[in-house]
């Protein structure tokens, strides 16, 4: 069967080039380049950090508050109902049920699933310790096509993550200046469109549903701006994001003791308003926050001991963020009803803001200052990794003629990709100013899981066609754990909105469509590759 197969695609050069894959060594060998090479600076806190910077700083301060209360719309709508619902009831829904109090469940679930991919994670990382994640992964293991469709599905993950923990940032940034007393015009730091509309504390209409005139600023520049700091130079981030991170945790700590006394129990119940259904969906709408793990492999090319540090970020950033999540989940649905929170991009500081206006609530207060500032390092930590992360799979791209050579060049004084960095800021800023917190997050979730999918799948494939290959980690008891993994990443797939499923299989179209008329003809795998 394997010789007819070797046979059927020495005789078809596009089917050859469609499945070509890249030898490790030979991937090792053209990252040390020397015009294409990026410096090793990185050991294993500045993993870990950079870790726990991409998966606390985006979830727990902004999109937790959807999977807790999930989301409403006017009408009911086949597209806006997760597949599994739909498939399960056959009944279309106006939005999709959340996970209420019993979001701890779903934390604790999406922490076993992401137990299992981040080890498949660390045995291919530190076998192919190069610049580009799952992308890298997949062209050594399953061959170009599918490597280009991980790449191009990459791209919309971070994309989408950025844009969502930018709006975030934005939002807590004006939760600050209403703390100092300034109210800007909501024209200015409001997306333009808001599905779900916009009203005050007090439930008076700011926006009603839909597209209106307005661009979110704060979220605008706050990319730019980093993207600054990531042209400049891995260290002088990596520098940057530890600092953020030691911020950001405090932060968290602190929260969580001072808000102990103000719990009412009475908030936890009913535990599980929506049933499974409801920690299915809180699960899927949270998981994208730890694309943290898919952002600690694709620095691995500028690590000095990939072998070792890359698992070891990995697996801690994992431990670190599951417990922190966990707290933070249990304090802020026993602080406030979890029906409180539908549409808050600032959900742990908005009920403390609630709170400290209530009789013996002035200490939160000033504990809504001290979350603020490690919530706003929390999430410029996050963009910051984020941007790291796309950026270096564009140049991984444009390094093996899938992307034109100009992403693939790097800054002769500071060694970055600057070009693939600056149009990675660029891409991402202007949407930020446009769109909401929940729609940015589903773009990024159905990439992430899919990213993971093709990952585990990938240990599997490396096992067999390249067992005796040193492993500077391997994944336990055999294929048993990348199989769970792709199943439960399915399973969370299944919890998304159907108009999710509808925009990914749109962009992996337009991708399919640029690999077919431009990629395929410029590949080192071409018959006659143009250039």
């Amino acid at each position: 069967m394997r010789t007819s197969v070797h046979f059927w695609m020495r005789r078809n050069p596009l089917a050859s080039q469609l499945f070509a894959r890249k030898s490790i060594d030979k991937l090792i060998s053209d990252s040390e380049i020397p015009e294409n090479s990026l410096r090793k600076t990185l050991g294993p806190w500045s993993l870990t950090a950079l870790g726990i910077g991409a998966v606390i700083g985006s979830g727990i301060f902004t999109v937790i508050g959807t999977a807790i209360s999930g989301e409403q719309f006017d009408t009911t709508s086949m597209v806006n109902t997760p597949l599994a619902d739909f498939i399960i009831h056959h009944t279309a829904m106006a939005g999709r049920p959340g996970a209420g109090p019993a979001i701890a469940v779903s934390l604790f679930l999406v922490a076993i699933v992401c137990a299992l991919t981040g080890l498949c994670y660390a045995e291919l990382a530190s076998m192919i310790p190069i610049a580009g994640s799952a992308y890298t992964y997949t062209y050594a293991t399953m061959g170009e096509l599918i490597a280009w469709i991980i790449g191009w599905d990459l791209i919309l993950e971070y994309a989408g993550s950025n844009m969502t923990v930018s709006v975030g940032f934005a939002a807590h940034v004006v939760d600050l200046l209403d703390w100092f007393g300034f109210h800007p015009s909501p024209t200015w730091i409001s997306p333009a469109y808001l599905p779900e509309g916009l009203q005050d504390l007090a439930g008076n209409w700011l926006y009603h549903p839909g597209w209106h005139f307005g661009f979110n600023i704060p979220a605008f520049l706050v990319v730019l701006l980093l993207t600054v700091v990531l042209v400049r130079g891995i260290r002088e981030s990596a520098s940057t994001n530890n600092a953020m991170v030691g911020v950001k945790l405090l932060a968290i700590l602190i929260f969580i003791f001072a808000v102990i006394g103000f719990i009412h129990p009475g908030n936890w119940h009913p535990f599980m308003p929506n049933g499974w259904s409801g920690v299915l969906t809180g699960g899927s709408i949270i998981f994208f926050t730890y694309i943290g793990f898919d952002s600690v492999s694709t620095a691995a090319e500028e690590c000095r001991r990939p072998q070792r540090d890359l698992p070891i970020g990995i697996i801690a950033t994992l431990i670190v963020c599951t417990v922190l999540y966990v707290a933070v989940a249990i304090c802020l649905t026993g602080l406030v009803p979890w029906q409180s929170m539908v549409g808050d991009a600032a959900p742990v500081v908005n009920a403390l803001k609630k709170l400290s206006i209530l009789p013996g609530g002035h200490m939160l207060h000033w504990i809504r200052l001290v979350v603020l500032a490690g919530a706003i390092m929390g999430m410029l930590s996050s963009i910051l990794v984020y941007q790291l992360g796309q950026s270096r799979v564009w140049f991984s791209m444009s390094r093996d003629g899938l992307l034109p050579k100009v992403f693939s060049k790097v800054h002769p004084i500071f060694r970055t990709p600057a070009f693939s960095t600056w149009v990675a800021g660029i891409v991402v800023a202007i949407p930020s100013g446009l769109f909401d917190i929940g729609t940015l997050a589903d773009l990024s979730n159905i990439g992430t899981l899919f990213a993971f999918v093709l990952v585990s799948v990938g240990v599997i494939v490396l096992r067999y066609r390249e067992p005796d290959r040193p492993r500077g980690f391997r994944v336990p008891f055999g294929p048993v754990i990348p199989v769970l993994s792709v199943f439960f990443c399915f399973l969370l797939m299944a919890g998304l909105p159907i108009i999710t499923w509808l925009r990914f299989i749109v962009w992996l179209v337009i991708g399919l469509v640029i690999y077919f008329l431009y990629s395929r003809h410029r590949s080192e795998f071409a018959p006659n590759p143009k250039r």
